[in-house]
C-alpha cells in the first residue's frame, strides 16, 4: 500500500502562479477615447474657464399690432401649426429688418460697430473679426449677426430682441438703436400703406371734381349764350300764360255768344271779335316761342336738360368719391400698425454669456456621443471581418 505525502497546504505563491500586475486606470483608457472625448473637453475647459471673454446681454420685448387687434386665439395658434399664419407677417418683417444689412448701415452711422464688437483685450474667438475672418462689410455683417438674436412667441405674439456686447452700455445702446430702427420701419410701412390706399381714392375725387367743374362751366356758357337762366322755367311760364289767354278767350266767346243771342246786331260784337282775335294771335305767338322753329324753347330745353343731367351725375360722382376718401382714411387708421414696447432695453449688471459649464458639458456630451457611435461602428466592422 502506497502512502501519499502532502508537503504544503495553502495559497499558491505569486511566483508559482505567474499572476501579472494590473496596469493603472489611466493606462486602461483607450487612446481613441482620450483623443475624441478627453482632448476636446480639456480644450473646452481651458477656453471657457480661462480664455473666453464675458459678454453682457441686453434684452427687450415688443409687439407689432394693428389698431384693435386682439391676442391670438387657441384656434389661431392651432392653425399656425399647420402653416396658416394670419397676423405675424408684419412682426417678421421687423425681425428681418433688425438683422438686415440696412439695419447695420443705419447703426454704422451712429456707432463704431467694429469697435463695439471687437474691443481690445477680448479673446480672438469671441470678438469680431475672428482669426479666419476679414474686415470687409460682408464679414462685419456676419459678425453682427452673431451678436443679435430675434425670437417670436406665437402664443402671445411677443417678439424678443437680445443683443450681446462686451460692455453693458454697448449692449443696451445697440438694443435701443435696433428697436428704434424697427419703429421707424413700422412708421414707413404705415406711410406707404396710407399713401397707396388714399392715392387712388383722392385721385378719383379730383377727377370727379374736375368733371363737375366742367359740367358747371358748360351750363354757365349755355345760359350766357341763350340768355336764359332756366329754359324749362321759361317754358313753364309760357305755358301758364297760354293757359290764362285761353281762359280769357273762352270767357270772351261766352260773352259774345250771350250778346249775340240777345242782340244779334249789337255793336259790341265786332269789339268782342277783335279782342278774341288778338288773344288768339297772342296764343299762337306764345306757342311758337315754346315749340316751333329752331329759335324756340324746345331745342334749348333739350340741351339744357342734358347739361343739368351731366352736372347732377358729376355731383353724385363727387359725393361718392368724397365718401370713398373718408372711408379710405378710416380704413387707414384702422389698419395702422404700432410697435409697442412690452419691456424696455435692459442694462445688464453682470455677464450672462458664455454659459461656461453648460458649454463644457455640451462639448463633453457631444464628444462622448461621437466616440460611442464610432466605437459601435468599429465593433460592427471587426465582428464582420471575424465572421
Amino acid at each position: 500500500m502506497t502512502e501519499s505525502k502532502l508537503n504544503y497546504i495553502g495559497p499558491i505563491p505569486k511566483l508559482l502562479a505567474f499572476e501579472r500586475e494590473r496596469p493603472a486606470w489611466w493606462r486602461r483608457v483607450p487612446l481613441a477615447a482620450v483623443l475624441v472625448v478627453g482632448l476636446p473637453t480639456m480644450l473646452a475647459m481651458i477656453y471657457y474657464l480661462l480664455i473666453a471673454s464675458p459678454r453682457y446681454v441686453s434684452e427687450t420685448q415688443f409687439i407689432v399690432r394693428a389698431t384693435g387687434q386682439s391676442a391670438p386665439t387657441s384656434l389661431g395658434v392651432a392653425l399656425q401649426g399647420v402653416g396658416i399664419s394670419p397676423t405675424q407677417t408684419d412682426a417678421f418683417a421687423v425681425h428681418e429688418y433688425i438683422t438686415s444689412r440696412d439695419s447695420l448701415i443705419e447703426l454704422s452711422r451712429r456707432y463704431e460697430i467694429a469697435e463695439i464688437l471687437g474691443p481690445r483685450g477680448v479673446d480672438a474667438f469671441s470678438r469680431y473679426p475672428q482669426p479666419w475672418e476679414g474686415r470687409s462689410r460682408e464679414a462685419l455683417y456676419k459678425g453682427f449677426q452673431r451678436f443679435v438674436t430675434v425670437g417670436y412667441d406665437s402664443t402671445t405674439g411677443i417678439s424678443t430682441l437680445r443683443v450681446e456686447a462686451f460692455r453693458p452700455r454697448d449692449s443696451q445702446a445697440l438694443t435701443e438703436a435696433l428697436l428704434g430702427g424697427g419703429e421707424r420701419l413700422v412708421n414707413r410701412m404705415n406711410e406707404r400703406s396710407a399713401a397707396d390706399t388714399l392715392a387712388q381714392a383722392r385721385q378719383s375725387r379730383e377727377e370727379a371734381r374736375a368733371r363737375l367743374s366742367a359740367a358747371q362751366q358748360q351750363l354757365t356758357s349755355f345760359r350766357n349764350r341763350e340768355q336764359f337762366i332756366d329754359p324749362t322755367l321759361a317754358a313753364k311760364e309760357g305755358s301758364e300764360l297760354i293757359g290764362d289767354l285761353q281762359i280769357e278767350v273762352a270767357r270772351l266767346r261766352a260773352d259774345r255768344a250771350q250778346i249775340a243771342g240777345e242782340a244779334p246786331n249789337s255793336p259790341q260784337l265786332p269789339v268782342f271779335d277783335g279782342r278774341i282775335g288778338a288773344y288768339e294771335r297772342q296764343i299762337a305767338s306764345e306757342r311758337e316761342k315754346i315749340a316751333g322753329d329752331a329759335g324756340s324753347l324746345a331745342p334749348m330745353i333739350s340741351a339744357y336738360e342734358d347739361l343739368v343731367l351731366n352736372r347732377e351725375f358729376a355731383d353724385k360722382e363727387l359725393t361718392q368719391a368724397t365718401a370713398a376718401v373718408i372711408s379710405a382714411e378710416q380704413e387707414v387708421r384702422r389698419q395702422k400698425l404700432y410697435l409697442d414696447r412690452v419691456v424696455s432695453p435692459s442694462l445688464p449688471d453682470e455677464p450672462t454669456e458664455p454659459r461656461r459649464w453648460l458649454a463644457i458639458l455640451t462639448v463633453f456630451a457631444s464628444s462622448l456621443l461621437t466616440y460611442g457611435i464610432g466605437w459601435l461602428i468599429y465593433a460592427g466592422v471587426r465582428e464582420h471581418r471575424q465572421d
